[in-house]
């Protein structure tokens, strides 16, 4: 399933990753301002061990956080995935959460509302899933506007501290949750 296409947008293919998306895959998650809202950058051995590990889970389960590419070209400009979660008790075993990074030049163009928004309709029409979550630092402006715009409607009752983040990180413990349905989807006004 390597290099294999998920979606296509207008703009956008959404696919498993190449060797040649490496460079890109390290550039976003050690980018200070990419991960602004992560308690942690990875060097390259960190960044080419998760690329494998995320490779290797797409092509076993058909989930992940998938390679976003420019269609044009096929250039990796970030992710956008479709992934389950494994953060019990917080969120029930087999929880699905969707989530995105994109590198800095790609900011500001809707790739993410309009990857997400195709995602969602896979993760319904074709994953079959029940409901599709999101979650984010509080503060996190960029992504939780993203959550809006694709449908996504906040649930103060499940906000969480996220144990993974060190408490030497306090400011990045606090995450809101958002969730949609696979009948609110159904339900929405087109975007």
């Amino acid at each position: 399933m390597i290099g294999d296409i998920i979606r296509q947008t207008e703009r956008l293919t959404v696919r498993n990753w190449i060797e040649a998306d490496r460079d890109l895959f390290h550039e976003i998650n050690s980018d200070p301002e990419v991960m602004a809202y992560f308690p942690f950058r990875r060097n390259r051995a960190q960044a080419d061990e998760l690329f494998d590990r995320i490779r290797g889970t797409i092509n076993e389960t058909g989930l992940g956080f998938f390679a976003l590419a420019l269609r044009q070209n096929n250039q990796a400009i970030g992710f956008c995935g479709l992934a389950h979660t494994d953060l019990e008790p917080l969120l029930p075993k087999g929880s699905a959460e969707i989530g995105w990074r994109l590198a800095r030049p790609f900011w500001g163009k809707g790739y993410v509302t309009e990857a997400a928004s195709a995602l969602l309709a896979y993760g319904f029409d074709q994953r079959g899933l029940e409901e599709i979550v999101s979650f984010a630092v509080s503060e996190n402006s960029r992504s939780t506007a993203v959550m809006k715009r694709i449908g996504m409607r906040p649930d103060p009752a499940r906000d969480f501290d996220h144990p993974r983040v060190p408490e030497s990180h306090p400011h990045l413990r606090r995450h809101v949750l958002y969730a949609v349905t696979a009948a609110q989807w159904r339900q929405r006004s087109p975007i």
